[in-house]
């Protein structure tokens, strides 16, 4: 791989890799950080992402809860977050999974992600499981409701301190997982099922170092799937992998959705 580009082997890589979906479908994706780079979205624990160069200063749960200020500070910022959030467009590889779900060949895609951009490209929401939560939400902590963070500004935005829930009272913050935050557990468990039942989880753009959400694709192997692979730098699971690619995440997604859909679509052309 060299500035975006796939080598041959690559390319082959991905042939062979569209036969084993086609053949052992159903596909499913398990996405990190590494799909939204080409939407601007910094990488997080790649060679060069904010945890590891030291650019990530996050709150942990325990600080928010425990620190008005920190919660003063987080909603006088909202808004300018969210129009930033706005801003920022899914890329060709959010786009390519969307046409492989389209085209029944994609059961459902599984994300660490907390951008919204699968969302945004077109994953049908039942066929979206986004394990640490999506920054275009609010959740009480209490009661677990969920607003629109756009609906709940638009009803609560003139106030100079965050509002309690409307619903118990509870404190309200971003609907994503903090540091040290339990993981959802519905969310946890759907991901389980699915690694359980399908056929080839394809990995794309992350490391597979934050646990419970990487032994995803671990459950997937251990029952039976192949395994697959894409991202720069190496994962926790290259050992186990049975395709692995070390390419950018939207070339590679752009190409193998191609040649899956092409290969998918010519034997119904050819009984026309």
């Amino acid at each position: 791989m060299s500035n975006g580009v796939l080598t041959a082997g690559d390319m082959r890589a991905l042939d062979e890799l569209t036969e084993t979906i086609l053949a052992n479908g159903p596909l499913v994706a398990f996405t990190g950080a590494g799909i939204s780079t080409d939407s601007g979205i910094p990488d997080y624990r790649g060679k060069n992402g904010l945890w590891t160069t030291g650019s990530a200063q996050p709150v942990t749960y325990e600080e928010f809860m425990e620190d008005e200020e920190r919660r003063l500070s987080w909603w006088r910022e909202l808004p300018e977050r969210l129009e930033n959030q706005r801003q920022v467009e899914p890329n060709d590889g959010h786009r390519a999974l969307v046409e492989l779900e389209k085209a029944g060949l994609l059961g459902a895609t599984i994300t660490q992600n907390i951008d919204g951009l699968h969302r945004n490209a077109g994953t049908h929401p039942d066929r979206l499981v986004e394990l640490h939560g999506n920054l275009q939400t609010i959740r009480c902590t209490e009661c677990g409701t969920l607003w629109m963070t756009r609906d709940f500004l638009a009803e609560f935005g003139g106030r100079t301190t965050p509002p309690p829930c409307p619903v118990c009272g509870g404190i309200v913050k971003n609907g994503t997982i903090a540091f040290g935050q339990p993981m959802p557990v519905e969310e946890l468990k759907l991901a389980f099922a699915i690694a359980e039942e399908t056929g080839v989880m394809l990995v794309v753009g992350s490391t597979l170092l934050v646990n419970p959400a990487a032994r995803v694709p671990a459950i997937a192997k251990a029952a039976g799937a192949t395994l697959a692979i894409v991202n720069l730098g190496e994962t926790a699971l290259d050992a186990y992998a049975d395709v692995r690619l070390e390419a950018p995440a939207a070339p590679a997604l752009v190409y193998l959705a191609a040649q899956v859909l092409e290969r998918h679509e010519a034997p119904a052309r050819e009984s026309r």
